[in-house]
């Protein structure tokens, strides 16, 4: 395809675009969210604000902490040191291979008192 022929297509592609979007402004529900988007920002530069404050001021949670609201609590991490063979283990929960193995054959208590650091 030549450069004029690219030229033309872009064009023509330029006025149906051009086409739909004075088609798009006719309508009323358009006009409307038109002056409703145009008054908000007034507002918002009015009273010195930004968009994230009025977000935060409509939202229902507002009193709640979005930035840690799905986050768990992190596990303390706890680190085993096996007196027989030195092996150190360091683990933020129970499913740790090698400590449930440590607690199968020596018994959870004996293995809790393995406990060297928990951080």
């Amino acid at each position: 395809m030549s450069l004029l022929q690219q030229y033309a297509q872009l064009e023509q592609q330029a006025k149906e675009l051009q086409k739909q979007m004075e088609i798009l402004q006719e309508r009323d529900d358009f006009k409307k969210e038109k002056v409703f988007l145009e008054k908000l920002q007034g507002l918002i530069e009015e009273f010195g604000r930004t968009p994230q404050d009025v977000i935060n001021q409509l939202s229902p949670n507002r009193f709640h902490s979005t930035v840690n609201e799905n986050k768990r609590k992190k596990r303390k991490l706890k680190v085993y040191r096996n007196p027989g063979t030195n092996e150190i283990i360091e683990t933020r929960g129970g499913n740790h291979k090698t400590l449930k193995l440590w607690k199968d054959e020596h018994g959870a208590e004996v293995v809790e008192s393995w406990l060297v650091e928990e951080r």
